[in-house]
């Protein structure tokens, strides 16, 4: 995988012993969701107390803090940002105190109409403390709209882009995903609570129980009554466009997405590969850990036996300091190392899950060709990646993308390896179990399934 960053996590979890120490190992297994900052944000059915801090879980949640947050019901967050700088501000959970009460969110998404609407209470005088698009939603929770109604529907309705969020207030927790769908948001059981979480593996690791997805459109509340669920929007306005890159990247390979094992799905991807571009060659290996799975399904298919072509580092961390202008290519080094009795002399196949910018992908194939490799051939489970992410993926501008305005052999030279093939969209969405129009695809075919607001558009096809 090639400099595309993970978004968000989210774990939430009510009516459960220790909540906060649960939400801290959910956190830990999404991790790979975002390694900027972390927070946990827990409630005794009186106040809300939150925490958070810079870096990896473990370095922003200290055990003495969770001994503080020790209450039956909390929510937390993993960030990367893809609105909104890095800095201790932007960590989430956001905590405010309005005319309702205390609440805290979590956002895993991108809002599109966020800058609009961040200009409009600007100019009738709120202030705003954070630069995330995230704030905007607290800003709404607190314009008084019609009192008797659902205030947290009217806000939601008032939303456009990517948010699958979770409030905690001193009664609820809620669980809400966006008409569209597009981040995953699971709903689980752990004896008499309940969980919500990103993904399926955060449960696993806390020992719930996985129920169902939270549907698109959806709002799930969880109180001292037990669990109900209503939908804010009208079924008009549900219109399912998943987004495929969970499953071909961003998600854990132990989860379940969208109704799918992320591992079998893989696997199908690298079968369907053998089937769009076979080769003759000696060995199938993989870049860990994104083309592990599909490597596999590759392999079994093609009859070429797989091995470990690299070793990967897993002590390379984020806090690991270079000077400025050796850091990205050094660190991809440190990272994954080639093995060079797998690949010398030989004709490699190598599976990766994509290549979205080219630089670290280049540097990999660089050291197999120093290990020796007679042969490069280049996999990738999903097509090219040549137009911008408006909902919470980290590629957002035109000119960062290295197939943009690339024939498929520039990009092969740039790469510098015999032969490179994509998978096709079609071959991709056949790997799937649910209805191919359920997904977005609009990074690789330029088909959005919403409405972009102008500002948008110019603010992230911007050349970096």
């Amino acid at each position: 995988m090639s400099c595309a960053k993970e978004y968000c996590g989210l774990f939430g979890i009510y009516g459960c012993e220790d909540a906060a120490e649960k939400t801290y190992y959910g956190l830990y297994s999404l991790q790979h969701r975002g390694e900027e900052s972390a927070g946990i944000a827990s409630t005794d059915g009186k106040d809300i107390i939150c925490y958070k801090g810079m870096g990896l879980v473990s370095e922003a949640i200290k055990p003495h803090m969770l001994k503080l947050l020790k209450n039956s019901a909390a929510i937390g967050h993993v960030r990367y940002s893809t609105t909104g700088s890095s800095s201790i501000g932007n960590a989430q959970p956001l905590v405010v105190d309005y005319y309702k009460g205390k609440v805290a969110v979590a956002h895993n998404g991108q809002l599109t109409n966020a800058k609009r609407l961040r200009k409009e209470f600007e100019a009738n005088g709120s202030i705003f403390h954070t630069t995330s698009d995230t704030e905007v939603i607290l800003h709404l929770m607190a314009k008084p709209l019609h009192m008797m109604q659902d205030t947290l529907s009217l806000v939601l309705q008032q939303l456009h882009g990517s948010f699958s969020l979770l409030f905690l207030t001193p009664e609820e927790l809620i669980g809400v995903r966006d008409p569209y769908g597009f981040r995953p948001l699971a709903l689980g059981r752990l004896n008499s609570g309940y969980v919500l979480a990103s993904e399926t593996c955060a449960m696993d690791q806390v020992g719930a129980e996985y129920i169902r997805d939270v549907n698109p459109g959806e709002a799930v509340y969880i109180g001292k009554n037990g669990i109900r669920s209503e939908y804010y929007c009208p079924q008009k306005h549900i219109k399912p466009a998943f987004c495929v890159f969970e499953l071909v990247y961003f998600s854990r390979p132990d989860s379940k997405i969208y109704g799918e094992s992320v591992h079998v799905f893989r696997k199908r991807l690298g079968a369907k590969l053998s089937e769009e571009a076979p080769v003759d060659a000696d060995v199938v290996i993989s870049v860990p850990e994104g083309g592990n799975s599909a490597a596999i399904g590759y392999s079994h298919a093609s009859g070429i036996p797989f091995d470990r072509g690299f070793i990967r580092n897993h002590y390379v961390g984020r806090t690991f300091i270079l000077p400025e202008q050796d850091r990205r290519h050094r660190t991809v080094e440190l990272k994954l190392n080639a093995l060079k009795e797998t690949v010398k002399g030989k004709r490699v196949i190598v599976i990766d899950d994509s290549i979205v910018r080219g630089t670290t992908s280049k540097s990999r194939f660089g050291q197999l060709r120093k290990a020796g490799a007679k042969e490069i051939h280049v996999r990738i489970t999903c097509p090219p990646h040549r137009y911008p992410c408006y909902y919470g993926i980290d590629f957002q501008k035109k000119g960062e993308l290295l197939a943009t305005n690339r024939t498929l052999d520039e990009i092969r030279q740039f790469l510098d390896v015999e032969s490179l093939c994509y998978l096709s969209v079609e071959g991709m969405m056949s790997c799937t179990t649910q209805p191919q129009h359920h997904f977005c695809d609009a990074c690789f075919t330029s088909n959005y399934p919403t409405a972009l607001e102008d500002e948008t558009r110019k603010l992230t096809e911007k050349k970096p």
